[in-house]
């Protein structure tokens, strides 16, 4: 059986092939071809073809990572490790069931730790990946569509949430107040008294403290948005003191010791895991200390979205983890409303 071969040659694009029984078909066959990619109807997967995950994961460091410095290193390292597995494959061969693979072996693979990844880690290893398709989707047109679209992510556990109990409170306090670290009881008094995070407390400048106004403003925060925090009288004072305290001029609220590069804020984590093993803290992390700001601002009556607001959440889902503390509070708001309206 005799088969015809031709081949549609285009100066700037690749060369396609077609096997035909008539010649006719074939001519047929390349003029149409030559037509469509002229038309820009034809080759619609030329790049997927053509361009590798490494291109992708390449020029995506390069061109997107750096507007996103604070998780820059990280993301980085995720998406070289993805580079390293899949690289060489065309993005046309990155499919789903490929990912999914890889998936199974992030959550299985031994990290240099010596553990396991936990679910959230490979999680934030897929949305690393999947931003960058979206980039090459939306912007580069390397590709139609983002195979990560079809691939399930792990589940992660729900939010974690410790709190410190009334004895835990005070002692974790005094033992703070006796630290050889000066800062270290005004730091957690802050994180307690504002819900702040532990960056945004080393990192605060005099510039961020307004007194006159009863505020702090962040200009910097982990969900990029600048947020500002009430000064209560409580956390005033203490500032106050810090400030009048300090005679040498200082950029940073909580600076470093003499000797120790002033003019960076200073590092907490030695005082603060003695002071925890002192008080008899376990499973407690500085992180903590906003979930207990989050529990006294409820059992003062803030409602969700009030603490959303002051803890700096972009959503309500966040706090969600601390509904069933409001439990207790609507029963007593329904019974009030109950015995002021039927007596």
């Amino acid at each position: 059986m005799h088969f015809e071969v031709e081949r549609a040659r285009l100066k700037g694009y690749p060369t396609q092939t077609a096997s035909f029984k008539r010649k006719t078909d074939a001519r047929r066959w390349v003029q149409q071809t030559e037509t469509a990619i002229l038309e820009g109807r034809h080759f619609k997967t030329a790049e997927p073809k053509k361009r590798t995950l490494s291109e992708l994961i390449d020029r995506y460091i390069k061109q997107v990572l750096p507007n996103k410095p604070k998780s820059l290193e990280k993301q980085r390292a995720q998406l070289l490790w993805w580079k390293q597995q899949l690289g060489p494959y065309a993005l046309a061969d990155i499919t789903p069931a490929l990912i999914a693979e890889h998936r199974d072996k992030l959550l299985e693979e031994i990290t240099c730790r010596g553990k396991k990844r936990s679910n959230s880690t490979v999680v934030r290893y897929l949305a690393a990946l999947s931003h960058a398709f979206t980039v090459a989707v939306r912007e580069w047109g390397w590709v139609e569509d983002s195979p990560l679209r079809k691939v399930t992510k792990p589940k992660e556990p729900g939010g974690r949430v410790r709190f410190l109990d009334t004895d835990e409170r005070i002692r974790l306090l005094e033992v703070c107040r006796e630290s050889a670290n000066p800062f270290l009881y005004h730091i957690v008094t802050l994180a307690l008294g504002t819900g702040m995070r532990r960056a945004e407390i080393l990192n605060l400048t005099w510039g961020n403290v307004d007194f006159e106004r009863n505020k702090i403003i962040l200009l910097e925060t982990k969900n990029g948005d600048k947020r500002v925090v009430p000064l209560s009288s409580h956390t005033k004072a203490i500032l106050l003191s810090i400030k009048e305290q300090n005679s040498e001029s200082s950029f940073f609220v909580f600076p470093r010791q003499k000797g120790q590069k002033p003019q960076k804020p200073i590092d907490i984590r030695t005082a603060w895991e003695a002071a925890l093993k002192k008080a008899q803290i376990r499973n407690f992390r500085f992180h903590d200390l906003r979930h207990c700001c989050a529990s006294y601002l409820l059992m003062n009556g803030a409602s969700l979205a009030e603490i959303s607001e002051v803890l700096g959440h972009k959503t309500l889902a966040m706090v969600k983890r601390y509904a069933h503390m409001t439990e207790g509070h609507a029963a007593n708001i329904v019974s009030k409303m109950n015995e002021n309206i039927f007596g």
